[in-house]
Formats: structure tokens, sequence, C-alpha cells
């Protein structure tokens, strides 16, 4: 895992969404922090910090400071734009 990345991916293995934002990232030849909810209690608690409800809302993903909960390509491709 890379720390000095401005791109973090909150998910889990099993999960497909995960698993595509995983490919998504990758296919742009990203560096981003992978961190499982289910593997690691200390990324859940990350998790659950970032929403008020305190619920596990993955995949979230995190670029620079700005929060994206299941972002369609197009938001997700924006985001990435202004941060690299």
């Amino acid at each position: 895992m890379n720390t000095n990345s401005n791109i973090k991916l909150y998910g889990t293995c099993r999960c497909h969404k995960t698993r595509y934002y995983q490919d998504f990232l990758d296919n742009k030849g990203l560096v981003y922090d992978f961190l499982d909810v289910e593997k690691n209690e200390t990324h859940a608690e990350e998790l659950r910090c970032l929403y008020e409800n305190r619920k596990l809302n993955f995949p979230t993903i995190i670029v620079g400071d700005k929060k994206l909960r299941n972002p369609n390509d197009a938001e997700l491709e924006k985001w990435l734009n202004k941060h690299q």
C-alpha cells in the first residue's frame, strides 16, 4: 500500500463494486490505497468516521479531500482530473 497516495478506496475484496473501482483505477495507471474494511478494523473505523450514521458505506473513494460514494465513471473521472 502506498501511503503517499491522494486516492483512497475503502471497500472489500468480495464486493463487485469495489473490484470495479480497483479495475477502473488500475486501468488508468493510478496509484491508490486500497483499505479493506473487513480485514482491517482500523480501516473500518476510518470509514465509519466519514459518515454521520457511522455505517460502513462502501465502496467509498477519497480523492484529495473529496468523498465519493459509488460515483459514476464521469464523476470519478472529473475528480481524478482535478487532483492529478
